[in-house]
């Protein structure tokens, strides 16, 4: 994870890059993510947890859809953290995160994440600085427990995409039948704190980094969809698994 401010980040593809020979690689990471994870399941040893923030419509949803729907549903699953229930905010902010991470042999995606307690309820006000740095330590600590005690391998992603595209989609929202569903006019509402967001966002990578980010610009989906596909593909791989025998 880069230093640099969000706002120094490109949000597109590199202008040399070809589209559809992009979209055919994908297609063979994905192919070749289905086996990965057969071993996965099979070896029972390890797990893997891939944690998606983005600003609204970065694209969360496209991404769960396109690079993980087509694996095994027996060893994926999604987790949507939204507004804490009663008896959520009756315990600590990582009691709902921590009996929703995946056990060995799994793949778990957060759409959201912990980091919204240290995001959103800062935005707001909500969460004072002083807090919220206890609260990054202890996210640290909680990743840090699950990388060493249960062999889980996590994958951090931001949808990088920029404010004119944000607006674009959220427009598309109105007038699309088939987007109008996603509609939500507070929305428009959080994306007037585009400014606030990016500064909290990037304190979260700045401390929060003993798991390191992934920036991924994410104006365009099929090469947002192309470098997430690959960062799975190759944490699956480092994993060496192999199938096991017949048991005895």
């Amino acid at each position: 994870m880069t230093n640099r401010k969000l706002s120094e980040l490109s949000t597109r593809a590199p202008g040399r890059l070809d589209k559809q020979k992009i979209k055919s690689k994908t297609e063979i990471i994905l192919a070749e993510m289905d086996e990965l994870q057969n071993r996965l399941i099979a070896s029972n040893s390890h797990a893997l947890l891939v944690i998606i923030q983005g600003m609204d419509a970065s694209g969360k949803d496209g991404v769960i859809r396109n690079v993980f729907g087509s694996l095994n549903p027996l060893g994926v699953s999604v987790q949507s953290f939204k507004v804490p229930t009663a008896e959520e905010l009756s315990h600590d902010f990582l009691w709902r995160i921590h009996k929703n991470v995946p056990g060995k042999g799994m793949i778990k995606i957060f759409n959201r994440s912990h980091y919204e307690d240290v995001l959103v309820t800062r935005v707001h006000g909500w969460c004072d600085d002083e807090t919220a740095l206890k609260r990054m330590h202890a996210i640290n600590e909680f990743e840090s427990l699950l990388v060493h005690h249960n062999q889980t391998t996590i994958l951090k992603f931001y949808l990088h995409v920029s404010k004119s595209e944000q607006q674009k989609r959220l427009k598309e929202r109105i007038h699309d039948p088939q987007k109008m569903w996603k509609y939500n006019e507070k929305d428009f509402e959080e994306a007037k704190l585009w400014k606030e967001y990016m500064r909290y966002y990037e304190d979260c990578f700045k401390i929060c980094s003993t798991v390191p980010w992934t920036i991924v610009p994410s104006d365009q989906n099929w090469y947002k969809e192309y470098l997430i596909a690959q960062k799975v593909h190759e944490a699956l791989k480092q994993l060496h698994l192999t199938y096991p025998g017949l048991k005895k």
